[in-house]
């Protein structure tokens, strides 16, 4: 029997940070679980999650993911005061916890997340390890993209 890969479609992603790629070098990527309350897997559900200013930070051997914002449903419970930006921790295996917290310590990493998706019906955090981007990356990375776009373009014809 072969086993078949789940493969990531827009149903299964819920939010993007679109910025991360372009001011970041992402040179490893982490799978993590999201703890989460009840009220925010229903307005994830909903697709309500934003990342766009979002980062992760290691505190006592934990990652936890800051500044997230998930708007709660107008639905909700009213006994439970929502709070959309609160800091969440994301459930990662201890070996991979000691490498980020290695890279992010010693050699200057940033944890970035990447993307919000459902993976076998629970919310999954893509973690990126990463290394800040100068203005002039920024630059070529923009005029290789162009390129690559004209490239294509110009094949097409």
């Amino acid at each position: 029997m072969s086993k078949k890969k789940s493969k990531k479609t827009d149903s299964n992603v819920i939010a993007v940070n679109r910025r991360a790629r372009h001011d970041y070098f992402i040179e490893d990527t982490f799978e993590a679980g999201l703890s989460l309350e009840g009220w925010e897997a229903k307005s994830l559900r909903d697709g309500r999650g934003q990342l766009t200013e979002a980062y992760v930070h290691l505190r006592n051997g934990e990652a936890w993911l800051v500044g997230a914002h998930f708007s709660p449903l107008k639905t909700t419970s009213s006994h439970i005061k929502a709070d959309p930006t609160r800091s969440r921790k994301l459930l990662l295996h201890r070996h991979e916890l000691d490498r980020l917290t290695g890279a992010v310590e010693r050699k200057g990493y940033a944890l970035i997340p990447l993307d919000l998706h459902w993976h076998k019906g629970r919310a999954k955090l893509n973690v990126g390890l990463a290394k800040g981007k100068k203005q002039h990356d920024k630059r070529s990375s923009d005029k290789d993209r162009d390129w690559q776009r004209q490239k294509e373009r110009i094949l097409k014809h």
